[in-house]
């Protein structure tokens, strides 16, 4: 049985310069580098950078996207610090919770978001998307944080 998300794997086009990305701009720790990928992490989460000459740095068109958990108080600073790095913008936040879409060098579609599937659910029993249901156990408003 699964038990949760054991890590990330992003193939990218440039070693360095995504090390410089999700180390300098994105604060992660480089836990171990090799020739042709690197080992980073934040608490709670498990990167792999992967060398793939394969990849495009041209962004999918879909919604698929990996979103990293910021604190309110953080959010202003950190959406000023990737503007003025010149990160590229993919989407404008039309959920619940302060978010901000963006992409790294290879295109990867990433977001800052405030809140968490709590607040989420919170918001969407208030206003619900079209045929949405819930469990009836699924972070109730009485244990919404």
């Amino acid at each position: 049985m699964l038990t949760g998300l054991n890590h990330l794997t992003l193939a990218v086009t440039d070693l360095d310069r995504s090390l410089v990305f999700y180390r300098d701009l994105l604060h992660f720790q480089v836990d171990a580098t090799w020739e042709c990928g690197a080992y980073l992490s934040l608490p709670g989460l498990w990167l792999c950078l992967s060398l793939d000459p394969l990849r495009t740095t041209e962004p999918a068109a879909d919604y698929t996207h990996y979103a990293f958990t910021i604190s309110e108080a953080d959010f202003p600073c950190f959406v000023e610090h990737l503007r003025a790095a010149n990160v590229g913008e993919w989407r404008d936040n039309s959920s619940e919770g302060a978010s901000f879409y963006f992409l790294d060098p290879d295109g990867h579609k990433l977001e800052a978001h405030v809140g968490d599937l709590a607040s989420r659910l919170a918001a969407c029993r208030q206003r619900p998307y079209a045929g949405m249901q819930f469990r009836e156990d699924a972070f109730s408003d009485s244990s919404a944080g």
